[in-house]
């Protein structure tokens, strides 16, 4: 898979890098209460806001179920107790996201989830984050904002990874084309859904402290302007020079 663009987001305390592959890093510890204050829920065809206390979710054998007003999604027993992450690392292929959650509240840091998302979906991400964000707001106050710095030295994608552990069952990633948020008063929730027949369920579950949510909005709002400019600038392909008539095209 060609990847053309990266952006990598993990919170620090003292520090974080902005750049083609932007870094920062912060140990936030997990948040033992959780109270959902908003939940979104965004479907291929869009997202759906409420503001309701996040309903429990169903036992079912050995699954779980989740429900809003419009959607349903089963949560496997493997994904069920979810995942803390720092930060993310955030990828551009030809049709698709590749969302790298990392966490590095000890040392080697490691990716925790891979969430692979098509082109179309992040926009839809990025408004429903924006949402939740303000009612966040709204109920609690504006997050921390995190400290900048420059890098003094720019890692190439190479030594980025070099420096994580990914474990092999990661490789391939969770599709997703759908996403359900919730938040309390000092974390977010992901769920990231694929809403297929007959069953929509959840592929990834993700927690984040609420002072990562602007940064990782930013970061993707800025990917994303970045592929439309770069689409913008591709001619299309009838544009293209014709062939020339004396080359030969077969053999």
């Amino acid at each position: 898979m060609p990847l053309r663009r990266f952006v990598f987001v993990s919170l620090d305390i003292f520090r974080i890098y902005r750049y083609v592959i932007s870094m920062s890093w912060e140990s936030i510890g997990r948040p033992e209460a959780r109270r959902t204050v908003g939940q979104a829920v965004l479907a291929p065809s869009g997202f759906k806001i409420m503001t309701s206390s996040e309903p429990p979710p169903e036992e079912s054998g050995d699954k779980q179920q989740v429900r809003t007003q419009h959607l349903s999604a089963r949560v496997p027993e493997s994904v069920g107790s979810g995942v803390f992450s720092t930060g993310i690392i955030l990828m551009t292929g030809a049709t698709e996201f590749v969302v790298d959650f990392v966490q590095n509240l000890s040392p080697p840091a490691k990716i925790v989830a891979r969430v692979v998302l098509p082109h179309s979906v992040l926009p839809q991400v990025i408004e429903a984050l924006r949402k939740n964000l303000d009612m966040y707001k709204q109920k609690f106050g504006a997050p921390p904002e995190l400290p900048r710095s420059e890098p003094k030295k720019r890692p190439t994608v190479q030594e980025l990874y070099d420096e994580l552990k990914l474990p092999d069952e990661m490789l391939n990633g969770k599709y997703a084309n759908g996403l359900m948020i919730s938040h309390g008063s000092s974390e977010f929730k992901l769920d990231f859904l694929t809403n297929m027949y007959p069953q929509s369920a959840v592929s990834s579950r993700v927690y984040l402290a609420a002072p990562q949510i602007p940064r990782i909005i930013e970061s993707m709002t800025s990917t994303y302007q970045q592929l439309q400019q770069r689409e913008q600038q591709t001619p299309p392909a009838d544009a293209a020079d014709p062939p020339d008539d004396e080359s030969p095209d077969e053999q």
